[in-house]
């Protein structure tokens, strides 16, 4: 990592992630400078964010074309460029006044701009865990080849980043992810099937997109952090656990063959991790709340009941056969919850439409990167066929 001060591009600025990024940058005193900022059709609010940064970034990126030719960008300084389009934005986070590069768009949407920044070498704050569900072994592989660092961004698996620097690698006999369990952990099972969204969006910890919500309320969040753990620290699915952890305190932990257990706490507060990425190895004071010693609370650690959350058998199948089963995982369940947010399957349709698309998927052991983006579309349309029959 390049000395203070670092220059960041943030890829999905408008997010909950690119705010909470924006917000560890502006406590940084300048040790840390936002160059570039990415949105795909929150315009309004990516200009905003432009305008407000005490040192204007170098451009701004707008995804969505379409919605970019139409809107008026006269309100930004006019040393801002703007960009359109992914290709312009793959290009200039290359370049070599980009130290680093938060990749925090959501869903596969974020592949091809993390992929361009590990070719450039870059160091990568990673909260877009569906690049390495897709791509595990071929973006790993593109990240030794480049020299490129990947720090994970998501509170589970800087916890456990953390928590691998107390003892050696090969020691270490498995790590523990935590889940919050949603809002349905307590909700009988034979009620679930009448989940509403604005039910299922009510998250009672963690402030997230709506997707990010839903997939959590599945658990489909940490069968896809079961994976990119699997590929991230190079682990065998069969050293990756869940528990669900209501309070959100614990993030993970990591257990040495000694019976050790080392765990990550802190407040559920994403700018802990998300700074952690950015000064890397060094830790500062954080904008964010301290845990408070002085008032009593509990901790709980409980089994997942696998009848209520079926997507964590996925997640761990998944990881264990790799090829092209990652991809299709992750667009069937990004159509899936698409279409549950948009009233067309009930919540518990979700799931099962994933392991039937999973399951009927012409797999593929060793697939290109060509490849996996095909396989991308075909379980979106699969998905949608599934959803009209």
């Amino acid at each position: 990592m390049p000395e203070y001060p670092r220059n960041i591009a943030i890829l999905g600025s408008t997010g909950s992630i690119g705010r909470s990024t924006l917000s560890v940058i502006r406590a940084s005193n300048g040790k840390l400078n936002a160059v570039g900022l990415s949105a795909h059709n929150r315009l309004e609010m990516l200009c905003q964010q432009a305008r407000e940064l005490a040192t204007t970034p170098h451009w701004i990126a707008a995804t969505d074309v379409n919605v970019a030719g139409r809107f008026d960008w006269s309100s930004l300084p006019s040393t801002v460029r703007v960009l359109e389009g992914h290709d312009s934005l793959c290009d200039w986070i290359q370049r070599s006044d980009v130290d680093v590069v938060v990749a925090a768009i959501v869903g596969s949407a974020g592949l091809t701009s993390t992929w361009a920044a590990i070719e450039a070498g870059k160091t990568v704050a990673l909260a877009n865990k569906e690049t390495l569900v897709v791509g595990g072994p071929l973006v790993m592989a593109l990240a030794r080849k480049h020299n490129a660092t990947i720090l994970p961004i998501d509170s589970e698996h800087s916890a456990v980043f953390q928590c691998l620097r107390a003892g050696n690698r090969k020691d270490v006999r498995r790590i523990i992810l935590t889940a919050s369990g949603g809002p349905f952990r307590e909700l009988p099972v034979d009620q679930l099937q009448d989940v509403t969204v604005r039910q299922a969006l009510a998250h009672p910890t963690w402030d997230m997109g709506p997707k990010v919500t839903i997939d959590s309320a599945t658990m489909m969040n940490k069968a896809l952090e079961i994976i990119e753990a699997r590929w991230l620290f190079d682990l065998s699915p069969d050293q990756i656990e869940v528990v669900v952890h209501p309070q959100s305190i614990i993030h993970s932990m990591v257990e040495f063959q000694d019976g050790s257990l080392i765990a990550q706490l802190s407040p559920p507060d994403m700018r802990l991790p998300i700074q952690y990425a950015l000064t890397y190895p060094d830790r500062w004071a954080v904008p964010a709340p301290s845990m408070n010693w002085q008032q009593s609370f509990q901790l709980e650690l409980l089994p997942p009941d696998p009848e209520r959350f079926p997507a964590l058998a996925l997640g761990h199948e998944v990881a264990r056969v790799g090829g092209t089963s990652g991809a299709v995982l992750n667009a069937a369940n990004e159509a899936a919850v698409a279409g549950f947010l948009g009233g067309h399957v009930g919540f518990m349709d979700i799931v099962p439409a994933c392991h039937a698309v999973l399951q009927h998927h012409d797999y593929d052991p060793n697939p290109t990167l060509d490849t996996l983006l095909k396989c991308d579309r075909w379980a979106r349309e699969e998905v949608a066929r599934w959803i009209r029959t």
